[in-house]
């Protein structure tokens, strides 16, 4: 198929299965369990990657802007150049990366798994639907882990713009009442919706190529692969639509 098939493809496929995951979310049973399983894997266990990355971009980006504020002798701007890139953009943004690679890949390559192995028809032939047991629960669980890992990313990535503009000549008072004079409450609540958005996208990604995978061992890695780069370009185009909009 051409590219523009495939993007109609992808595109249509998307559509119907937030569409059916929209229809049954609020019908029995719902997949508590699960749900409580795939939070833990998405929430608990990315918050230390979550945490290294955003704090050393928070520290790189304070290293680049202090250098050039305290030449230039504005290092009352330190705190709000580093605050309102992290909200607005480093933490969300980072957060959702990260899950797609840790996490859209796992849920691909896990739903991929099953579909090659036919347990996917075995649980329709158990009656139970597969947008109800394994799509809803993992997009459910992204919406809701993915703002609560972009703020604490956000607390990690002020820390580290902390640290790194002390070392480089501003003390940490002025950092962060320039932070406070800055960021307001909208740039943190944006980044929050941001991050919610790209959970959605994650989760909405991943579950689309698993249950699309075709041709054994091989399409579960292609699915895999197609998994992460679609969630990752996605999240780059949402992310620039969302700060036209929110800011």
């Amino acid at each position: 198929m051409n590219p523009l098939m495939n993007l109609l493809t992808f595109t249509g496929e998307c559509a119907i299965l937030t569409a059916d995951a929209a229809k049954r979310a609020f019908r029995r049973p719902f997949e508590l369990g699960e749900m409580l399983q795939q939070m833990a894997f998405v929430g608990i266990a990315s918050i230390p990657i979550v945490v290294l990355t955003t704090f050393f971009s928070g520290s790189v980006l304070a290293l680049y802007s202090t250098e050039i504020l305290v030449r230039y002798g504005a290092t009352s701007l330190a705190g709000g150049t580093v605050g309102l890139a992290v909200t607005r953009e480093i933490a969300p943004v980072l957060a959702g990366i990260m899950v797609a690679a840790r996490c859209g890949s796992a849920m691909a390559a896990q739903i991929g798994s099953m579909v090659v192995s036919e347990q996917v028809d075995a649980l329709r032939a158990l009656n139970v639907h597969p947008t109800q047991f394994l799509v809803i629960p993992r997009i459910v669980a992204n919406v809701i882990c993915l703002p609560i890992l972009a703020l604490v990313g956000g607390y990690a990535g002020v820390i580290g713009g902390v640290v790194v503009a002390k070392f480089g000549g501003v003390p940490e008072a002025a950092f962060m009442s320039s932070f406070r004079q800055f960021v307001e409450p909208w740039d943190i609540v944006g980044g929050l919706i941001k991050a919610l958005v790209f959970g959605f996208v994650v989760g909405l990604v991943a579950c689309q190529q698993g249950l699309r995978t075709k041709n054994g061992a091989v399409g579960v890695g292609q699915a895999t692969t197609n998994a992460v780069v679609i969630s990752m370009v996605l999240i780059y185009a949402f992310n620039y639509l969302l700060a036209a909009v929110l800011y």
